[in-house]
């Protein structure tokens, strides 16, 4: 079996900015996505998300951004991508789905059912779109109408003349409040904390300021946060309608779910037909569990570059915390490719040394 010198799991923009500067570097590697297509999370996001929606795509390195300001999301990033990948000659495989990771005799090998990889150090580009977190509250199985977490979002047409019970306090509450609000029956924004919107302009300040708060809870070994909870909440004209028939009126979590609707912590029944989970999601990193990666504060400590495991140098984390951004996620490929560059020269230098020491 080759033993390459990184394996990159995850072909979103981080896996393939990785692969990018690994290239650059002469590094062998291989890309193991588990998607049968190009596009990473990109390409399961709902049809009506816009590419104006997410204010554009970074650009990939030494690439344009897309240039499809209209088109959709689903559509036009997955196409960028895998002109991207041809360009560059990437070395993508899919479908591959990883299944674990471990140490044999000083290398790592991926594992993916029957087939499995030998590399020096790894490079995981798994993000979070497969990892969508729905928390437990009492009754839940007990609702006769429909749940659903924004993971499954089909658009807001389903939603039409129903009651609709919005869960969350992020920045896809938000968003998707905007679309249901104008054809629902009625909607419930209910979150665990006070939304905290943004009152003043954000600007690349702002932004490399919130970037380096979520940067401090990694590199002291703690889940990482969301950017959007440091930076604050706005609204943007497409969620002005919904402003104004009241969707954004938000009320604190009900104590319970009943049948037919949710209890609200006043005693009053809010009727509802659906539930919509707008409650995020975790790392994808359940693979890597055999290396022993998490902190006794449950994630993964970074080193200050912000991409390497202080429990295992061997291993690259990208779109992990602060990279999780388009933005983040190319200047962590680049650091990611630069911390396997390292450790494999640590390598090469203990090998000579304990030759000479012979």
């Amino acid at each position: 079996m080759e033993t390459y010198d990184a394996v990159v799991i995850g072909a979103g923009q981080a896996g393939l900015s990785a692969s990018y500067h690994l290239k650059r570097r002469g590094l062998s590697h291989v890309v193991l996505d588990a998607d049968d297509s190009p596009g990473g999370a990109w390409q399961h996001r709902w049809d009506s998300l816009t590419m104006h929606d997410v204010h554009g795509i970074a650009a990939l390195p030494d690439a344009e951004s897309p240039t499809d300001a209209a088109g959709r999301a689903n559509a036009v990033v997955p196409a960028y991508f895998g002109a991207y990948e041809r360009t560059h000659d990437l070395p993508v495989v899919r479908p591959v789905r990883v299944d674990r990771v471990t140490d044999e005799d000083g290398l790592l090998v991926v594992h993916a059912v029957d087939r499995s990889w030998r590399t020096r150090t790894i490079v995981n580009a798994t993000g979070t779109w497969t990892q969508p977190h729905l928390p437990y509250y009492p009754g839940i199985a007990a609702f006769r109408g429909e749940q659903l977490h924004t993971v499954s979002y089909p658009g807001p047409e389903p939603f039409r003349g129903k009651r609709v019970v919005v869960v969350g306090g992020g920045a896809s509450a938000v968003q998707l409040l905007g679309e249901i609000a104008p054809v629902a029956a009625d909607t419930l924004w209910v979150t665990r904390r006070e939304p905290v919107w943004r009152t003043d302009e954000f600007n690349p300040d702002r932004g490399r300021e919130a970037v380096a708060l979520v940067e401090e809870r990694v590199r002291r070994g703690l889940p990482p946060a969301s950017v959007v909870s440091v930076t604050g909440l706005a609204l943007r004209e497409q969620e002005r309608e919904a402003e104004r028939l009241g969707a954004y009126d938000q009320h604190p979590m009900f104590e319970r779910i009943e049948p037919d609707g949710v209890r609200l912590p006043d005693g009053e029944l809010w009727p509802a037909d659906v539930i919509l989970w707008a409650t995020g999601f975790r790392p994808a990193i359940a693979h890597l569990a055999p290396l022993h990666l998490r902190s006794e504060h449950g994630g993964i400590q970074l080193d200050r570059a912000g991409t390497t495991a202080v429990a295992d140098p061997r291993v690259q984390l990208v779109g992990y915390g602060p990279s999780a951004s388009t933005i983040g996620a190319n200047r962590a490929g680049r650091s990611a490719a630069r911390g396997v560059a390292q450790w494999l020269s640590r390598e090469r230098d203990e090998i000579r040394s304990a030759a000479r020491a012979g």
